[in-house]
């Protein structure tokens, strides 16, 4: 299908190693002018449901600059352009859980707020973990914990667990994987 924007003009506002903000002048749909933000973000946001053979999955909980609150999620993070999302879903796990994973599948993938920003998520299944040492980026302050899949999907459910690429990988696990709704 064509775009029914025009774009007339583009100039970057914002730009570090991580965005870039760029206003565009348009022509809207109807004909009409105006103005659309975009958000571009330099990294894949890569997310992991690490499953273990008893149905429990791991969570990381830390303070989120931007909603000044802590969060609970599955281990997430970024994959630079030089990096396969896989490498970066692998080294996100051991970073932040020392949990390495000899089966990995893809769960999922997502557009965040496409709205304003060109925001692609891919979250994977790890399986066949393993513990190791985590090895946390100076950035990070993180608790990481192993619980039942069962309650990590009461906590979504409950709006405890807010973070959108989590929320879609525990409902999406709900769906295709039933067993795991049931108490161990």
């Amino acid at each position: 299908m064509e775009n029914p924007w025009k774009i007339i003009s583009a100039k970057d506002l914002y730009d570090n190693p991580w965005i870039k903000l760029t206003e565009f002048n348009v022509v809207n749909p109807s004909g009409g002018k105006g103005i659309y933000g975009k958000v571009h973000f330099k990294n894949i946001a890569i997310g992991i449901v690490a499953l273990d053979r008893s149905n429990n999955i791991y969570l990381v909980g830390q303070h989120r600059f931007t909603l000044n609150s802590y969060s609970w999620e599955i281990p997430e993070g970024g994959c630079p352009e030089h990096e396969a999302p896989l490498e970066a879903a692998r080294r996100e796990l051991l970073e932040e859980t020392g949990l390495q994973a000899a089966d990995w599948q893809e769960l999922m993938r997502l557009h965040l707020s496409n709205s304003v920003t060109d925001e692609l998520a891919i979250v994977y299944v790890a399986k066949e973990l393993t513990q190791h040492d985590n090895d946390l980026e100076e950035t990070e302050d993180i608790s990481a914990v192993r619980i039942p899949f069962i309650e990590a999907l009461n906590k979504v459910l409950a709006g405890e667990i807010t973070d959108a690429i989590t929320v879609a990988a525990i409902l999406k696990m709900a769906v295709s994987v039933p067993e795991l709704n049931q108490p161990s």
